[in-house]
C-alpha cells in the first residue's frame, strides 16, 4: 500500500456523519441540509438537450485533450469574461472531468520529491481538503496559511518565512474562497506571482466560484488577469481551474478545464494520457453549450442574491453575518464550539451545517475554522427562509 495513505485525514462529511450519529431530530421539522456545496438549481434545459443529442458519442473513446470545439469555446469564454486575448486552444487549455480530480492530479504531476528536503505545498487554512490530500499523496508536506477575520479571510503571503518559499513547489490559492467567499485582489494575485517568480514555484488557482458574485459591477478577477497585467503574457507558473458545477448547476456533468502556462500544460497533458479521466464526447458537447451562454449564469447569480438577501434580513440583529463578495456560503461565527453548535442545531431544529474545524487544521497554536460553521445556501428560497427562522429560534435558546 502507498504509505502516504496513512497521513490522510477523514473527509469532513465522514466526521459530520459521526457527529450526528445517535441523534433523533424533531420529526415535525423537515430536514434542511446546508452542509454540502452541491448546487440545487436546475441544470439548464439546453445543456441537457445538448447532452442527449450527442449520446451517439458514447460509442467512441474520447481523447485526453478533448475536441477542438470545446477548447475554442473555453478560450472565447475566458477572453470575454476576463477581458484577455484568447488563449491558444491547442497549448494553453485542457478540459478535465471535474476540477476536483484536476486539483488533485496537478500536484502528482508537478511536484518533485527527489530533493534534499521534502517539498512544501502552501495552501490556505481553512481549505478544500483535496489540496492537502494531493500534497500528502504526492509525498510533499502541506504548509498552512491561516485565514481569519483579522486577515479578511485571505492568506497573508507577506507573513510567510523565506525558508518556506525556498522549499515551496506549489501554491494553492482559492478565490473566491471556500468557505468564506473572500476574493483576492489583482494586487494580491500579482504579489503571489512575484513570489512564484522569485522562488520558482507554480500557482494553482482554484477559481471555481468565480461566477457566483454578489455585485454585478465587481466580478472577481483571475490569476490570468494578474499575470497579463504584470507583463507575464505567457502565464508562466500559472494554472487556473474552472468548472461548470457551480456556474451552470451541473455538478454531475463533471466538466471543467485548466488553463495557463503552455509548458506546464504540455507536461500535464502527458501525465493525463496515462492518468485517464478523458471527458466523454456527449459531456463535451453539453459543456460547449454551457460555456457559450451567459444568460443562465446571470439568472443563477440572481437566485443566490435573493436567498442571501432574505436570510441576512431575517438574521439582522440576531447574529453577526455579512454578505460575502462571492460563493454561496455563509461563514458564521458560533457562540459555542462549532461541533457543539452543529450537533445541537441538528438535534433541535433538524438543520445540518458543517463545523468549520472540519475544514481546517491546527496551525500556529490555533484552528482558524474553530467556532465557525459553513452554511451552504443551496436549497430553494423557501427552505433557506425556513432555515433562517430555525436558526433564530436556536440562537435564542442558547
Amino acid at each position: 500500500m502507498n504509505p502516504h495513505l496513512a497521513h490522510l485525514h477523514s473527509y469532513p462529511f465522514e466526521k459530520l456523519a459521526q457527529l450526528k450519529q445517535g441523534i433523533k431530530p424533531p420529526i415535525d421539522k423537515a430536514h434542511i441540509n446546508l452542509s454540502i456545496g452541491e448546487p440545487a438549481h436546475a441544470t439548464p434545459i439546453f445543456v441537457r438537450h445538448a447532452l442527449i443529442e450527442q449520446l451517439d458519442g458514447l460509442g467512441a473513446y474520447p481523447t485526453s485533450k478533448g475536441i477542438l470545439e470545446l477548447r475554442l469555446a473555453i478560450s472565447t469564454w475566458l477572453a470575454k469574461r476576463f477581458q484577455l486575448p484568447e488563449l491558444n486552444p491547442d497549448t494553453q487549455i485542457l478540459p478535465v472531468s471535474g476540477t476536483r480530480e484536476a486539483l488533485f492530479s496537478i500536484a502528482q504531476c508537478v511536484l518533485n520529491t527527489q530533493t534534499a528536503t521534502k517539498p512544501l505545498v502552501v495552501m490556505p487554512n481553512p481549505f478544500y481538503q483535496i489540496y492537502e490530500g494531493a500534497a500528502l499523496l504526492a509525498g510533499a508536506e502541506p504548509y498552512f496559511l491561516n485565514t481569519t477575520a483579522q486577515t479578511g479571510f485571505l492568506p497573508e503571503l507577506d507573513s510567510v518565512p523565506e525558508a518556506v518559499w525556498q522549499r515551496c513547489q506549489l501554491l494553492y490559492l482559492c478565490s473566491p474562497g471556500n468557505p468564506s467567499g473572500a476574493v483576492l485582489s489583482l494586487e494580491q494575485l500579482q504579489y503571489a506571482l512575484t513570489l512564484a517568480e522569485r522562488y520558482d514555484f507554480i500557482i494553482a488557482a482554484d477559481e471555481c466560484y468565480s461566477e457566483l458574485y454578489y455585485d454585478e459591477a465587481k466580478p472577481p478577477v483571475s490569476l490570468l488577469n494578474a499575470a497579463y497585467a504584470a507583463g507575464n503574457t505567457d502565464y508562466k507558473r500559472c494554472i487556473v481551474f474552472h468548472s461548470l458545477s457551480k456556474r451552470s448547476n451541473a455538478p454531475g456533468l463533471r466538466s471543467g478545464f485548466v488553463a495557463g502556462d503552455a509548458e506546464l500544460l504540455h507536461d500535464y497533458y502527458r501525465y493525463r494520457t496515462y492518468h485517464g479521466c478523458a471527458m466523454p464526447l456527449p459531456t463535451q458537447h453539453a459543456s460547449i453549450a454551457a460555456w457559450q451562454d451567459e444568460h443562465h449564469v446571470s439568472e443563477n447569480r440572481q437566485l443566490y442574491r435573493e436567498k442571501f438577501n432574505a436570510v441576512l434580513t431575517l438574521l439582522s440583529g440576531v447574529c453577526e453575518l455579512e454578505q460575502p463578495p462571492a460563493s454561496f456560503y455563509l461563514w458564521l461565527a458560533t457562540p459555542i464550539s462549532d461541533t457543539e453548535f452543529a450537533r445541537n442545531l441538528y438535534a433541535h431544529e433538524n438543520v445540518t451545517v458543517l463545523p468549520g474545524s472540519y475544514l481546517s487544521r491546527d496551525n500556529q497554536g490555533v484552528n482558524p475554522g474553530q467556532n465557525y460553521v459553513r452554511i451552504a445556501l443551496v436549497p430553494p428560497l423557501d427552505e433557506c427562509i425556513k432555515f433562517a427562522h430555525r436558526l433564530k429560534n436556536f440562537l435564542a435558546s442558547l
